[in-house]
């Protein structure tokens, strides 16, 4: 009778453990999810990106006329469609601003630029502009 009891109890206790250790791997995979995935106030995108993807229009944004190249406006291109959260817009905003900080960019052509490349952006590519408005 006690072989039959110690192999109930041991049953139970198995299928408790079971039940506990199905618990914890579906609170670390939400606990994962919650910290891989941007939440709505973070910023998909980067500085750095931006950075990147303008850089092919450094030399028209301190000297240049008429039409941006064409890999410039690809990066416009790129840096608008990844500008899609008010996170994104002011991370591509503050990060325009500190580089245009850093060289002597003419503000006209830099608020045209978009236009320019025939991108529609919804706020302004301007050092002059205050990021923090930007939603």
């Amino acid at each position: 009778m006690h072989t039959s009891l110690r192999n109930t109890n041991s049953l139970t206790m198995t299928k408790s453990s079971i039940v506990a250790t199905a618990a914890g791997a579906a609170a670390m995979a939400v606990l994962l999810l919650l910290l891989f995935v941007p939440s709505a106030t973070e910023a998909a995108i980067s500085c750095n990106d931006v950075t990147n993807d303008l850089s092919p229009c450094l030399n028209y944004l301190v000297s240049g006329s008429g039409k941006p190249p064409a890999a410039c406006c690809s990066g416009v291109s790129t840096v608008a469609s990844a500008a899609s959260t008010s996170a994104d817009k002011k991370t591509v905003c503050d990060c325009i601003k500190s580089s245009a900080g850093q060289i002597n960019v003419n503000e006209q052509l830099a608020k045209d630029l978009p236009s320019n490349c025939g991108v529609k952006m919804s706020f302004t590519l301007s050092p002059a502009v205050d990021c923090s408005k930007i939603g």
